[in-house]
């Protein structure tokens, strides 16, 4: 009896104590006041060749982060050349004039390091991040790599290979499919929209088609070299050394699209789909327009994080998704905002009346200001902690350059954002994210589906 008692006096006090934490839960403290995001003065300097170098000095860990970034990337492809910076990108990284790929590989990692390659839209990187006192000698390799490369025949059919692979697998993947179409509707014609080759392009590329599209797009007249982190200013010498006789090559090619909202709708059949993939979005204004800031504010309060309203409606409330999310998604002086959800089949239409009900709320009235200033604090806290690596200081500088922003964009990025008010949002949702000039892709089972949607294909 005693120990029957003592057993439930045990479990009042465990329960007692769970709820007391969770009430505890319930009410953090209060964070303080955002830090402002600064960045050491860069060293900046452009080549005879007119290869541009920036040098930065960040951080207390004895390591420097090294990018070659060249202004070539799928914007340059033409419409018979979907994928090619891609190859081409691969193909880099197969040996140079001096080395083969194994000794590039051995050596990097001698260093401690490896080389990396990304192909982005309008961009591709080579780098690596590698300790101080081997920043010399990856400085040395890279140069290599990007101003010689062999792009041996021998390796082609082996990349290609790999990207027929990756692309059977993007083009069955409702993901993949919503992409594509999405791509297509918004940028029409233009790089930007062209998503996937066929298998049919993909495997008429011959090593010729690789070496035209290198000449034609890499060069010093198109490359920033960027080093970030700890290093001894004598780094400048080796760098300049490494790259100075870099043949210029040719002038960036700049491709930017005329972009119109305008209402679409695209339904892609995948009969038997539990699942409905949305894509729901329109051009806005890119980074270099005064509205952009604002524009990443409102985008963070409607569906970019986690406590946004989109999210909290058909996620927290209404479970029928688990992770949807928003962003304003950039290139080379254009931008697009959208939303993706992948939703239950029976409830596609109701979560895209709900998405629909979050924009028209914020164009209709303004966020209080403290649910406002919540996400404030929340983008400037962000933006400070993904920047506090060399490898993010890089990303920005970056996009400060690709997009010809000021030089105190980086600097003024947080008390901009401290500086959005309540009505600042509303206008910007009234002005940019109108729903009837949205581009809506859904990838799911028609049959199930296609009533649901009715109300949203005739806008």
């Amino acid at each position: 009896m005693r120990s029957e008692s003592l057993l439930k006096l045990t479990a009042v006090a465990a329960l007692a104590t769970s709820i007391a934490f969770a009430q505890e839960k319930q009410k953090p403290p209060e964070g303080t006041a955002p830090k402002p995001f600064s960045l050491p003065a860069s060293q900046n300097l452009t080549l005879k060749n007119r290869a541009k170098l920036t040098f930065t000095h960040y951080g207390n860990i004895p390591k420097v982060s090294i990018r070659i970034v060249i202004r070539a990337g799928k914007a340059n492809e033409g419409p018979n050349q979907i994928w090619l910076a891609d190859l081409t990108g691969d193909l880099l990284k197969e040996g140079t004039a001096t080395r083969t790929s194994a000794q590039v590989d051995e050596e990097a990692a001698s260093m401690g390091g490896n080389v990396n390659v990304t192909v982005a839209s309008d961009e591709t990187a080579v780098g690596a991040d590698v300790l101080s006192e081997y920043a010399a000698g990856m400085i040395k390799l890279l140069a290599d790599v990007v101003s010689h490369p062999l792009l041996p025949a021998s390796e082609l059919d082996r990349i290609r290979a790999n990207l027929l692979r990756n692309l059977a697998i993007q083009r069955n993947t409702p993901g993949g499919q919503a992409e594509e179409a999405y791509a297509k509707a918004i940028y029409g014609d233009h790089p930007y929209g062209r998503e996937f080759p066929t298998e049919e392009m993909l495997k008429s590329y011959t090593v010729d088609d690789v070496r035209n599209f290198y000449r034609a797009n890499f060069g010093a007249r198109r490359a920033h070299i960027y080093v970030v982190g700890r290093f001894d200013d004598s780094l400048v010498n080796d760098v300049t050394s490494a790259f100075e006789n870099w043949d210029q090559g040719q002038s960036p090619v700049d491709q930017v699209p005329k972009l119109t909202p305008k209402a679409s709708f695209v339904l892609i059949d995948r009969p038997g789909a539990v699942q409905s993939t949305i894509r729901f979005g329109l051009p806005v204004p890119p980074p270099a327009s005064s509205d952009y800031i604002p524009l990443a504010v409102l985008d963070s309060l409607l569906g970019g994080a986690f406590n946004s309203r989109i999210t909290a409606n058909i996620r927290e409330q209404k479970g029928y998704t688990y992770s949807p999310y928003s962003s304003v998604y950039t290139k080379y002086h254009v931008a697009e905002w959208h939303e993706q959800a992948d939703v239950t089949t029976a409830v596609t239409g109701p979560a895209m009346t709900e998405i629909v009900k979050e924009i028209d709320r914020l164009r209709k009235e303004p966020p209080s200001a403290a649910e406002l200033q919540g996400i404030k604090n929340y983008m400037a806290g962000y933006f400070v902690i993904r920047n506090s690596t060399s490898q993010g200081v890089i990303r920005q500088l970056r996009l400060v350059d690709l997009q010809g922003l000021p030089p105190d964009w980086l600097r003024n990025y947080v008390p901009n954002v401290l500086k959005v008010t309540p009505s600042d949002v509303q206008r910007i949702a009234e002005t940019y994210l109108d729903p009837n000039k949205m581009t809506l892709v859904v990838v799911g089972d028609k049959a199930k589906i296609d009533d649901q949607l009715h109300p949203f294909a005739s806008r």
